[in-house]
């Protein structure tokens, strides 16, 4: 455990003054950002209401601010901060323990969910240090969340399997803050759209393929140290982090674990639920669109390809690039992908070792910046009105896949 303690030590201080309580080992730590959330009282009843596996189960809830938050959202925190006390010594039991922690007044330039993800998570990673748990859980979930009954034994269940993984991702399904139609027609459309990317990045067999939703993830307290810990963006923190830790492997898809998020329009950040609703309201007839089919077979072309390129030389590896789609022979040109195939070669003893760094280059980041590139002139975005994966948006009609 030397790396833990040499990763405890590179963070900053100021957010370690606080530890988690000394007279209880925890196995499994859950993180809860909370910002200018009345409603969090939902998420923890949701939690004490799940089956409990034979662990000790640490929920603490950052409660944070930044030096510009308004003057009723940090009334609001304070008040929550005090509830959750009360509600701790309530309902807290000799296995189960909640634990709020007040941050006020971040700095401005990296306050947010992303900071306060990292702050509780960090704080995990010393509490299992102190304590030994080499084989601790971090569980990543959100303010606005319920879960289903069995979250914390399959979460737990599948870090204890005989494949111990180094991640796990949970199922998920919005629910339309106030019953909202229009968000509710809205979040099906984004819920499919993310099944739909999912989906397609799976068929054109890229290995990361995995969503990437803050509330919906957990990580072993060494994969986390391993990929340097979460980030402090201010949106997308989760996305940045989950990539990382989908390059170690050993993810574990648990489908028959469920997120319930709020989903309600907000500017808490960039990108995100909350904007990528206001979006869908925003286009015409309140359609999303998304990337063509098309062009992930391009992209399964280009992926397929990939072994011939071992151990080949720079004009070998060209005369199959241009074999390729148009799109990707203009991509792979304009960004010098030829030279990053040529660095796997120069550091791939193996072609298995090949393959990890061939992904490490062209990642979900390029991915995402080729579709884009794509669109702009080889391709038509479609419309997302058609089946993917068993779930289908139609009419405004939906169906819980938890239900099936």
């Amino acid at each position: 455990m030397q790396h833990w303690q040499s990763y405890i030590k590179k963070q900053k201080p100021e957010y370690r003054q606080t530890q988690f309580p000394t007279d209880f080992v925890a196995d499994v730590i859950i993180v809860i950002p909370c910002y200018n959330e009345p409603n969090i009282f939902e998420t923890l009843h949701s939690l004490l209401n799940c089956k409990r596996p034979p662990a000790n189960i640490l929920v603490t809830i950052i409660v944070n601010s930044s030096e510009r938050s308004e003057a009723n959202a940090v009334i609001q925190n304070q008040t929550t901060y005090d509830e959750v006390i009360r509600f701790s010594d309530t309902h807290s039991t000799s296995d189960f323990r909640f634990f709020p922690l007040f941050f006020e007044n971040l700095p401005k330039k990296h306050a947010g969910v992303g900071l306060a993800r990292k702050v509780g998570m960090d704080l995990a990673i010393e509490h299992f240090y102190r304590n030994e748990k080499k084989r601790g859980i971090i569980i990543s979930l959100d303010a606005d969340c319920t879960v289903s009954e069995n979250y914390l034994t399959g979460i737990f269940n599948a870090f204890h399997h005989n494949k111990k993984p180094n991640a796990t991702v949970h199922n998920f399904h919005h629910h339309a803050e106030n019953n909202d139609p229009t968000i509710e027609y809205a979040v099906r459309q984004y819920e499919m759209y993310i099944r739909y990317f999912s989906e397609m990045l799976k068929s054109a067999d890229f290995p990361h393929f995995y969503h990437t939703i803050g509330s919906a993830f957990a990580a072993s307290a060494d994969a986390y140290v391993r990929v340097g810990g979460m980030g402090r963006q201010q949106g997308g923190e989760d996305f940045y982090f989950l990539q990382k830790v989908f390059a170690l492997g050993g993810i574990a898809e648990l489908n028959d674990v469920y997120v319930y998020p709020l989903a309600r329009f907000s500017d808490r950040v960039p990108f995100g639920t909350g904007p990528a609703l206001q979006k869908i309201i925003d286009e015409p007839q309140g359609a999303m669109r998304s990337y063509s089919a098309q062009s992930f077979c391009a992209l399964k072309q280009f992926f397929e390809l990939k072994d011939e390129f071992f151990k080949k030389d720079a004009e070998e590896i060209r005369i199959k690039i241009v074999e390729l789609h148009p799109s990707l022979v203009e991509f792979i040109e304009e960004n010098n992908f030829l030279e990053a195939i040529i660095d796997c070669n120069l550091n791939s003893a193996t072609l298995v070792s090949f393959q990890k760094r061939f992904f490490h280059h062209f990642n979900a980041f390029k991915i995402i910046k080729f579709l884009n590139f794509a669109h702009s002139k080889y391709f038509e975005k479609e419309n997302l009105s058609f089946k993917v994966s068993g779930f289908k948006v139609s009419d405004g009609g939906y169906f819980d896949p938890s239900e099936t």
